[in-house]
């Protein structure tokens, strides 16, 4: 039985779907905002928000140790994690990125979405 599994597969071997994630939530981080397919931007979004909740209690050793877990290959992002996105949801108690649809892709009708973080 299938009850409360939320996110699906998006048709991926595990270690594939966890490098897309992985390499999309580090684009988010360092751009601010991502375009994607709808099924996509909501497991970044879990991810992002993850991530986001970790980065937040601080940049001592352990907190740096667990998001490079979770992000292990741009120290830049990371960076960028601590220094802006973080700091600006300290009292938000969480829902920090916002998922923006966008409608039909015209080539193959696939649902797309914007992800934001929220001011």
């Amino acid at each position: 039985m299938r009850h409360q599994k939320v996110r699906g597969k998006l048709n991926l071997k595990p270690a594939h779907k966890r490098a897309l994630l992985r390499n999309q939530v580090i684009a988010f981080i360092t751009y601010g905002s991502l375009k994607t397919t709808k099924p996509q931007a909501k497991q970044v979004q879990q991810l992002a928000e993850k991530v986001v909740t970790i980065a937040r209690t601080g940049s001592d050793f352990n907190t740096i140790r667990r998001i490079k877990q979770l992000l292990p290959y741009h120290a830049q992002a990371i960076k960028t994690l601590f220094k802006d996105v973080a700091p600006r949801y300290k009292e938000r108690a969480g829902g920090y990125t916002r998922l923006i649809s966008l409608g039909k892709r015209p080539s193959d009708t696939a649902p797309v979405a914007k992800l934001v973080w929220v001011e």
